[in-house]
């Protein structure tokens, strides 16, 4: 009989984490950010500019088509294989498709054959983060207390602020650096062919941690689910609506903060490139503190208090984001990009506790991973294509402000529809 792995202490669990999920939210929102500042022009060239644009987030959606297809194979992995297995899986797949990007010729180079193989790489990207999410999520909530689920199962939420920042500050220096020919030119590569030195770290971390107990539990007593995604399906279907309802409102919010309005302040307010990727910096950096703050405070207050609490603010934000970046006063757009991101915190801190604890261990990774993903393509995954649409086509911010309000109600719904007993 073989002896019982070493528990592995929280801090490594907490970097492998935060490690892990920072290399793919950074990897994702490099491109993001690429997509509102150049891809357009590179990839989608025969079109104006704000058409082009539209195209590019197309290609960004097609990263939260993807998720659910890898939500559902890597959910089911997650619980047949183990969390440790896919979360050395997706690390490896996002990091060999970012430098594949990076490495990607454009356009005026190889025609039409470049979109396509942008598409196709981003379909994959959306794949691994589908399948990354509740392994990072579940390896330390499993390993912890039961009664700092929050606190352990934001680390990963952590992880997808810290790297937004990074992103950020990586393509806030080549911005710097490189004159705007230049990056056009090539310097949008350096930002992706930079992963790799977070890849090369995730893989050390997430390859000494050891699998979570409850997962060999489960093994030990041979109760893990056979065909884990049926019985999500077929016993656990409330809790899937419930937690992809919970999830709605924060990913509209962040499409509208992080992403949309870096194009809206750069073509339409007429804000520097530099200027508006520096409070997008800034707004992430209290938002990484902010989703631990609001994990701790969920374990003491109840998750369900603190999410309403952020998404009631989210209301009143939302009815004055347009006017305040149209005001054109800097320390003022610069408040509203950092209060948006702020009060996202709040919600997205108790979102991972939160959807894990609607369905049982032996299903929780495919429920947790086809709730969070599947509700992705519907909320952020679409919404930076459905405002640049709306845009477009109405010149107004208006329509763009109801959108993101009623996809807050949706989530306020959710939380008063579910229960508060947490599963086991």
């Amino acid at each position: 009989m073989s002896p019982e792995p070493t528990a592995t202490p929280m801090r490594r669990l907490a970097f492998a984490s935060i490690a892990g999920t920072s290399l793919e939210y950074y990897d994702f929102a490099v491109y993001n950010t690429l997509a509102a500042l150049v891809f357009g022009r590179l990839f989608f060239p025969s079109f104006d500019p704000l058409t082009g644009t539209l195209f590019s987030f197309a290609t960004f959606a097609v990263g939260y088509l993807s998720r659910p297809l890898g939500g559902a194979l890597f959910g089911h992995l997650g619980d047949r294989r183990g969390r440790r297995f896919v979360l050395v899986s997706t690390l490896l797949l996002m990091g060999i498709t970012t430098l594949l990007i990076g490495l990607l010729p454009t356009y005026a180079q190889i025609g039409v054959w470049a979109p396509m193989l942008l598409v196709a790489l981003r379909f994959l990207q959306g794949v691994a983060l589908g399948g990354e999410w509740a392994g990072a999520v579940l390896l330390p909530l499993e390993h912890g207390s039961d009664r700092q689920r929050g606190r352990n199962a934001s680390f990963a939420q952590t992880g997808a602020s810290i790297g937004t920042l990074l992103a950020a500050g990586a393509i806030a220096l080549v911005s710097l650096w490189l004159t705007p020919a230049q990056l056009l030119a090539w310097g949008w590569r350096l930002p992706l062919l930079a992963s790799a030195v977070l890849v090369i770290f995730g893989l050390w971390l997430r390859l000494g941690v050891t699998e979570s107990p409850v997962f060999r539990e489960l093994q030990r007593t041979a109760t893990a689910a056979r065909a884990p995604l049926g019985e999500v399906v077929r016993l656990h279907w409330r809790g899937l609506l419930i937690a992809g309802g919970a999830r709605v409102g924060p990913d509209v919010l962040y499409s509208l903060v992080a992403v949309f309005s870096l194009t809206y302040l750069t073509t339409v307010i007429g804000v520097s490139r530099t200027f508006a990727v520096g409070a997008l910096s800034l707004g992430a950096a209290c938002n990484a503190v902010l989703i631990l703050v609001a994990g701790v405070l969920s374990d003491r207050f109840g998750r369900r208090q603190v999410y309403l609490a952020g998404a009631a603010f989210a209301l009143l934000l939302v009815s004055q984001f347009f006017p305040m970046l149209e005001s054109e006063s800097k320390p003022v757009i610069v408040a509203t990009i950092v209060a948006g991101l702020a009060i996202h915190a709040f919600m997205y801190g108790p979102q991972a506790a939160f959807i894990a604890e609607q369905f049982p261990a032996r299903v929780r990774f495919a429920g947790a991973s086809v709730a969070y993903t599947f509700a992705g393509v519907f909320a952020g995954g679409i919404a930076p294509m459905m405002f640049a649409a709306l845009y477009r086509t109405y010149a107004t911010p208006v329509l763009i402000a109801v959108y993101t309000a009623v996809a807050l109600l949706i989530t306020i719904g959710a939380l008063l529809l579910a229960s508060r007993r947490a599963e086991g």
